[in-house]
């Protein structure tokens, strides 16, 4: 895509740290994924060799320190990308938890074809708490109409044309929980121990945001004990290092993780809701745009 801007980037597969901030040496922006933590070493190192502007190719901050950045002279933009792409999958997830999908893989790939002893369920005959109703979360909202569920919703900023609720209520209220909030200091284990407690029994959880919004733990409890149906998650605290690596034969060093795996009726995906053709189309152009606009002084806000 660069030729077609007028860009010659400088394109490295290195995750950005301290030690490697010399690829950058000559440039004023960067770019940068979701995968990668930017802690206050590398940003002053790259506020030294003439850093001031930083891309991220996501839609959330969590791994970089805006506040830092900014305060050592790095502006920091996120992206906007096809909503669709997250939206797609967390239909996928929901619907796979509600029909008990894991648990039948599992049998059949055992070669045992028999039905499993919990029926699923139909998404018209149950409720849908959507949390957050940003770009993904609406796109979330408009395919659940689809299928003729009651939706819900909760947002600090509501936005779209859907029952807004208090989040305690619509915990109480859904039979099916999903997450699209960015994760910041107040959204931080957002459903926690308290919260998931009060969540209706036999209900499910579906993270397709960040994985630092449930208690990990406490989630778990509620999935062994029998009070959750179950849970999709394709993010999950501690991923960091785990997902997008191969650790086949090695320790993955994620207990809760590892215990998660283990249960027939909780799915996990290696963050991987936002990999479509389409979406990394987005992502990467609109950071050469942001970049672009950066250099002109068109800022998006």
């Amino acid at each position: 895509m660069a030729p077609r801007f007028g860009v010659v980037p400088s394109i490295t597969d290195s995750p950005l740290g301290e030690d490697n901030v010399e690829l950058a040496l000559g440039h004023r922006c960067v770019s940068v994924d979701h995968r990668t933590r930017v802690g206050e070493a590398a940003l002053r190192a790259l506020s030294r060799i003439g850093v001031t502007y930083m891309s991220t190719r996501s839609v959330g901050f969590d791994h970089i320190d805006v506040k830092y950045a900014e305060s050592v002279g790095i502006s920091v933009e996120n992206v906007a990308y096809s909503p669709d792409s997250v939206a797609d999958y967390t239909l996928m997830l929901t619907l796979m938890a509600v029909r008990g999908a894991k648990a039948m893989v599992r049998r059949v790939d055992a070669h045992d074809y028999r039905l499993g002893d919990v029926r699923g369920k139909e998404l018209r005959d149950l409720t849908v708490g959507v949390v957050g109703t940003g770009h993904i979360g609406a796109a979330v909202v408009g395919r659940l109409r689809a299928f003729g569920c009651r939706v819900l919703a909760h947002d600090k900023y509501p936005k779209s044309s859907v029952e807004h609720v208090p989040l305690d209520d619509l915990l109480r209220q859904s039979d099916v929980v999903t997450l699209h909030t960015p994760l910041n200091a107040d959204t931080y284990h957002l459903l926690d121990r308290r919260r998931i407690g009060r969540m209706k029994h036999g209900a499910y959880v579906i993270n397709t945001g960040r994985g630092a919004l449930l208690d990990t733990e406490a989630l778990l409890s509620a999935v062994e004990s029998g009070r959750l149906a179950g849970a999709a998650l394709d993010v999950i605290e501690g991923e960091r290092g785990i997902f997008y690596s191969d650790r086949r034969g090695e320790a993955v060093g994620n207990e809760l993780l590892l215990r998660l795996q283990e249960l027939p009726n909780v799915l996990v995906s290696p963050h991987t809701a936002y990999y479509t053709d389409h979406a990394l189309r987005d992502t990467v152009e609109n950071s050469l745009l942001n970049c672009l606009n950066y250099e002109s002084g068109k800022r998006h806000g």
